[in-house]
């Protein structure tokens, strides 16, 4: 039977030795309990357990349980996944933060549809660390200018970053893309005082992430069990 509750306290014990190792506190980096196809009811049960941020990859499914859930206080809902253009004003209206900001059309359309009268969208930046044009994410050469303009807009806040790392096995290879990840988040924070995170790091190279200096790490079938 499905223990969420121990799932956390097992997911915050691999962030707390991994931090520890790493020679940072633990209370640095945000746990992000990625909850797509789960029903309401298991996050509802993880809140119970002492989680508040939770992730969504697709934006219809997390307004039905943003709605189930409006009840719950301080849940704070995040959204990773790819951004259509013709749901941007979903996100928008219902998250707080969103993960997977890659460009200027994004960003301006996410603006123009966050209500003036409510706290302004946090925003990340995903960025394509490997290069590869048929990835998602923003290309480094392209990240100054739209780090810029997000941070020119009203309704957005600049918060940071966020990788997704690669498919593999050598710690070697994630280890090198999430230690470059560190040096842009690193350079962003010079420039602009909004950013404080670096979202980066899953269930396999969790470890490696937040020894990389990783802020938030996003996890979902340690937490909720494999998906449906």
């Amino acid at each position: 039977m499905l223990n969420i509750a121990a799932n956390l306290e097992q997911i915050n014990e691999e962030i707390f030795k991994a931090s520890n190792k790493a020679n940072r506190s633990s209370a640095a980096v945000n746990l992000l309990a990625v909850s797509k196809t789960k029903s309401f009811l298991l996050v509802e049960q993880a809140y119970q357990a002492g989680q508040r941020n939770f992730g969504e990859n697709y934006i219809q499914e997390a307004v039905e349980k943003i709605q189930q859930l409006a009840h719950l206080p301080d849940i704070c809902w995040h959204f990773i996944g790819p951004i259509q253009s013709n749901k941007t004003r979903l996100i928008a209206e219902y998250v707080s933060w969103v993960h997977s900001v890659d460009r200027i059309k994004t960003a301006r359309r996410l603006n123009e549809q966050r209500a003036p009268n409510i706290t302004p969208l946090n925003v990340c930046l995903q960025v394509n660390i490997s290069g590869e044009h048929s990835k998602s994410g923003a290309l480094l050469e392209d990240l100054p200018e739209l780090a810029e303009y997000i941070n020119s807009c009203d309704n957005l806040c600049l918060r940071g970053l966020m990788a997704i790392g690669a498919k593999t096995d050598d710690n070697d290879i994630t280890r090198n893309s999430f230690k470059q990840m560190q040096t842009l988040f690193n350079q962003l924070q010079h420039q602009y005082p909004s950013v404080d995170t670096l979202s980066m790091g899953m269930s396999g190279d969790l470890a490696v992430a937040i020894e990389c200096g990783s802020t938030m790490v996003r996890v979902g079938s340690a937490i909720f069990g494999s998906r449906n």
